[in-house]
C-alpha cells in the first residue's frame, strides 16, 4: 500500500489504476489458461454421467423384462391350474353320467323340443338311428 500513497499522504491514482490493470491481467490469463483444462474435465464428468444413466437404464429394463418373465410363469401356472379343475369337473360330469342312459336320452329329447320350438323354424334336426347314425335329408334336398 505504501506504493499507492505518496509522502504527504494523498492517493497516487496512476498507480492504483495500474497496478489494479496488471492484477486483472493476471487473473485473466490464469483463467484462460485454465479454461481448456476446465472443458476437459467437465466433459469427463459428463461422460461419467452418461455412462452412470446407461447403467441405470439397462438395469431397468433388465428389471422390467424379469418381472414380464414373472408374470408369464404365474399367468401360466394359473392357467394349468385352472386347467386341472376343468378336468376335473369334466371327470365329476362323466362320472356321474355313467349308467344313466336314460337321463342323458330325456336330455337329448328335451334339446330337440326346445330346438323345434325355436323362433328359427327352419332347423334341421338329424336325430340318430338305432345304430347311432344320424339320418340324413340327402334325397330331400336334391
Amino acid at each position: 500500500m505504501a506504493g499507492w500513497i505518496d509522502a504527504n499522504g494523498n492517493p497516487r491514482p496512476g498507480r492504483i489504476v495500474r497496478d489494479l490493470f496488471i492484477g486483472a491481467v493476471f487473473v485473466t490469463t490464469l483463467v484462460m489458461a485454465g479454461c481448456p483444462k476446465y472443458n476437459v474435465w467437465q466433459q469427463g464428468l459428463a461422460g461419467q454421467a452418461e455412462l452412470k444413466r446407461a447403467e441405470q437404464n439397462r438395469q431397468i429394463a433388465i428389471q422390467e423384462a424379469k418381472a414380464v418373465q414373472e408374470g408369464a410363469v404365474f399367468r401360466a401356472q394359473a392357467e394349468i391350474e385352472r386347467a386341472k379343475g376343468v378336468a376335473e369337473a369334466n371327470r365329476i360330469v362323466a362320472d356321474s353320467l355313467k349308467d344313466h342312459e336314460e337321463y342323458l336320452r330325456y336330455l337329448s329329447i328335451q334339446a330337440y323340443h326346445d330346438i323345434a320350438n325355436s323362433p328359427n323354424s327352419a332347423t334341421i334336426i338329424y336325430v340318430p338311428t338305432e345304430a347311432g347314425i344320424p339320418v340324413t335329408e340327402a334325397k330331400r334336398l336334391k
